[in-house]
């Protein structure tokens, strides 16, 4: 999942989270999105978040990961496509784990080898 907006009950957010919990789906966090939740977290959100985020799988990022988040950048930046480093080597866990990515922000991952999980807006 990526940023805080999956911890906040913004938008019932967290009733995903429960769903795919119940359905038995793994979920899991990248350096990248660990640093982005906790950057955005309330203080008194921190315990919670603390709990959520222990439960998650954590899929690090190895030197082909970002060679990969790397390449990514470059390649989409020659289109004229600008992508962040965090983005890129997001896409690129998704994509070495193949990960679906839950994320609101879909435009900002324009690789067609990414899945995402369509959330309502």
């Amino acid at each position: 999942m990526s940023r805080d907006s999956s911890l906040r009950k913004r938008n019932d957010r967290h009733l995903l989270v429960e769903q795919l919990l119940d359905q038995g789906q793994p979920l899991a966090s990248c350096p990248i999105t660990i640093t982005e939740i906790y950057a955005g977290m309330r203080p008194h959100e921190e315990k919670p978040t603390r709990a959520f985020m222990r439960s998650l799988l954590f899929l690090g990022i190895t030197k082909e990961i970002a060679e990969q988040a790397g390449l990514l950048k470059a390649q989409y930046s020659k289109r004229g496509k600008a992508i962040s480093l965090q983005d890129a080597s997001i896409a690129a866990v998704c994509i070495a784990h193949g990960c679906t990515l839950v994320t609101e922000n879909t435009s900002d991952f324009p690789m067609p080898e990414l899945q995402f999980y369509p959330l309502p807006q």
